[in-house]
Order: C-alpha cells, then sequence, then structure tokens
C-alpha cells in the first residue's frame, strides 16, 4: 500500500504544487482563476482581455497562464472560476459547434460559427450544471448576420448580449471607471487601449490578478492577438513602476 508521504506528494502535485512547498493537502484549494476578463464592442469588431495569473488559495500556480480560448475562427471565449471546470466547458463547447458546422449544408466557411450560437451553446451548459461547475465566460465574435457580439454568461449560466462586460474577481475594482470612461463606437485602437487600461488597472488592486495583460481583436478580416508585459502596462495611482532586468 502507499505510504502517506507518498500520497501527499501525489495529491501536492495533482493540484500544481512542487512538493518541495510542504503545504499540507488538506490546507490547498482548487485551482481557480481569481481572475480579471473583460470584452467590448468597437465599430467594426470586438476586444477580448484578460490578465494571466492562476491562482491555488494563496499560492500562484501559474504566472502566465491564457484565459482567452478561441472556439472557431471568428469566436473567442474568456473564462474565469475553477480553470479545469472552464477549460472542459470550453473543449465541449468547441466540439458540439464542430460538430454543428460538419451537419451544415450550404457554401458557408466550416471554420466560422453564428456568435449567438456558441453564447447559447455555452449557457445551455452553464446551466444544466450550475450546481457541479464554478465558471463565468464571456463569449465574443463577429459574424456575417449580426457583426460584432458580446455575450456575459456569468455564475449560474444566464446569458445576455452587452456592448461591454467584465467579470472575475478583479471586475469589482473597475466597474465604476468601465462604466465612467466606456463610449459606444470607438475605434480599435481605442478600445485595445481602454480594455488594456482596465485591466491594468484591476492588476494593480486585486491580489489574484496579475502577470501579463493578454488582448485578442475580432473583426470581419479574422483576429490577433496582443500581450502586454508588466513593463509596458499603465500605472495606477501610487503603484511602483516596474525595474527592468539586466
Amino acid at each position: 500500500s502507499d505510504s502517506t508521504p507518498a500520497r501527499s506528494s501525489r495529491a501536492m502535485a495533482s493540484y500544481g504544487v512542487p512538493p518541495a512547498l510542504g503545504v499540507a493537502p488538506e490546507m490547498m484549494e482548487e485551482i481557480s482563476t481569481g481572475t480579471t476578463i473583460m470584452a467590448c464592442q468597437y465599430d467594426g469588431g470586438v476586444v477580448l482581455g484578460a490578465d494571466s495569473r492562476t491562482s491555488t488559495g494563496t499560492y500562484v500556480a501559474n504566472r502566465a497562464s491564457d484565459k482567452i480560448t478561441q472556439v472557431t475562427d471568428n469566436v473567442w471565449m474568456c473564462r474565469s472560476g475553477s480553470a479545469a471546470d472552464t477549460q472542459n466547458v470550453c473543449a465541449y463547447v468547441k466540439n458540439l459547434v464542430e460538430e454543428h458546422n460538419m451537419q451544415r449544408r450550404g457554401d458557408e466557411d466550416p471554420g466560422m460559427a453564428d456568435v449567438k450560437l456558441v453564447a447559447t451553446i455555452t449557457t445551455q451548459l452553464a446551466y444544466r450544471n450550475k450546481d457541479k461547475l464554478s465558471a463565468g465566460m464571456i463569449i465574443g465574435g463577429w459574424d456575417r448576420k449580426l457583426g460584432a457580439q458580446v455575450y456575459g454568461i456569468p455564475l449560474g449560466g444566464s446569458m445576455q448580449r452587452v456592448p461591454f462586460t467584465v467579470g472575475g474577481s478583479g471586475s469589482a475594482y473597475i466597474y465604476g471607471w468601465c462604466d465612467n470612461t466606456w463610449r459606444e463606437n470607438m475605434s480599435r485602437s481605442d478600445a485595445e487601449a481602454w480594455v488594456a487600461r482596465a485591466i491594468s488597472l484591476a492588476i494593480a488592486r486585486d491580489a489574484s490578478s496579475g502577470g501579463v495583460v493578454r488582448l485578442v481583436t475580432i473583426h470581419d478580416k479574422g483576429s490577433s492577438r496582443q500581450m502586454l508585459e508588466p513593463r509596458h502596462q499603465s500605472l495606477c495611482e501610487s503603484e511602483l513602476p516596474v525595474i527592468p532586468r539586466g
């Protein structure tokens, strides 16, 4: 039979915590993205943003995780809550959308999907399993029918189309700033700067948010990604600047 130290080592490894740290398994929590995610529409597309810190209680399990996942060529998902739950929900949604595209007839691009369809499938999964999942998600994308769209899917599985939305633990720190500075029909550059600024402010105030700022911009020509390192992020009031290494 396995000894207690061996079982403890395997338990810590399963949570992503190196055994050398000596953290008792019973004191650890599920790996979750104490996080900041958001998305907004602009004149011609959608910008999604997220930080990159994944935490296990007070332990930072991953400082460079990617919380913005591609579902199809034109639809992406921001994930917050339990990393395991949201990763599996996203994988399941992606599989269902791919099956739908294979059965669809016509000359439509098989790599594309209606944004509302993806959001509806996601919210149905979240609602039917609301007692088992800890998952808050944002669906953003562009399609030929409705253009740029953002759908917020918070804990519990409800769904609402919104011009912009914020989620995760860091959202409480920036809701007021977002409401005060939001403008409809922003240009692409203004929308990207607005999302990056909001995530940077959340990182400065929320201990569960941190790392780099990741951005995904989706429009009728496709999508593109950006990553802003801490030294390129806007400073919050009284925040110390990042000192370059070397």
